[in-house]
């Protein structure tokens, strides 16, 4: 049920809708979307009532689901062609599939591909028709690291171009990297919204989080950081965070010294958008 979702997303810029499960994130698709009916509120996609959405607005937007919606008999080049055909205006249907590595796996099956390429293929699939505003739910799921650079630049195109891109994610880092704007959900209203600048500033009381590769199991001194969490998150590599102060990282730099440690990496970060989200929602999984 949702209560109090106040949400807009503009032309050029990428929205991202964040929750956890249940926050009602899909509902709000899915009524943006035309595919479910609100009782109550007012929703307009490109000036209209997706509700009511006749052929002229359902051409102007693509949708891409996280599972379904692909015919598993089907081959994706055909499927392509086909979905292409239903647009006066499509995209470039070569350009696209060869962006996005379906020519690799074009003549096989879909019920054979791998989620990474189906994922790659519904993608395809919302922007084929040239749309103005595209709604995609988890747009990275299951790709590689190389099909996810891949994606993740032709958003950026995308966005370049002037579309309205409208995405959900449990991935918090890649909505960290690709949100112009982000909108926070929790028991079908929305708690908070900014830009990931915004949200990751506010009131972060000079957190910092510095981060170093160095041999595994270090015995990091609590006597020197005692105000500060240190922990090796994982064999070789340590997090230091908290309330630091520039004579802290001269404490750090001392230690590594008197240790003969030479990091092999070092990072510092403020708050993530992470963070964010897991204090408005919560660590505890639902």
């Amino acid at each position: 049920m949702l209560n109090g979702v106040d949400i807009s997303a503009r032309k050029g810029s990428v929205t991202a809708l964040l929750g956890a499960n249940g926050a009602g994130k899909t509902t709000t698709l899915e009524c943006a979307q035309g595919l479910q009916r609100p009782d109550g509120g007012v929703i307009r996609l490109l000036g209209e009532d997706p509700w009511h959405a006749g052929a002229h607005l359902r051409s102007r937007v693509g949708v891409m689901l996280q599972e379904g919606g692909l015919p598993p008999s089907s081959r994706p080049l055909p499927l392509l062609r086909h979905v292409a055909g239903m647009y006066g205006n499509p995209r470039d249907l070569d350009g696209l599939v060869t962006r996005l590595g379906i020519d690799a796996f074009a003549s096989t099956g879909i019920r054979r591909l791998s989620g990474g390429q189906k994922q790659r293929l519904a993608l395809a699939c919302a922007l084929v028709g040239n749309p103005e505003v595209v709604f995609l739910d988890e747009p990275s799921a299951g790709l590689d690291p190389q099909s996810r650079s891949i994606v993740f630049d032709l958003i950026g195109e995308l966005r370049e171009e002037g579309l309205a891109i409208i995405l959900t994610t449990h991935l918090l880092d890649d909505a960290q990297k690709l949100a112009d704007y982000v909108y926070i959900m929790e028991a079908g209203h929305t708690v908070a919204q900014g830009t990931v600048a915004e949200l990751t500033a506010h009131d972060d009381g000079g957190f910092r989080e510095i981060r170093f590769e160095a041999p595994q199991q270090l015995v990091l001194p609590e006597t020197l950081f005692g105000h500060l969490l240190a922990v090796e998150l994982k064999p070789g590599r340590y997090s230091i965070s908290g309330n630091l102060t520039p004579n802290d990282l001269a404490v750090l730099a001392r230690w590594w010294a008197d240790c003969e440690i030479l990091p092999t990496s070092i990072t510092m970060t403020s708050r993530s958008l992470e963070d964010v989200f897991l204090d408005i929602s919560g660590r505890n999984a639902r």
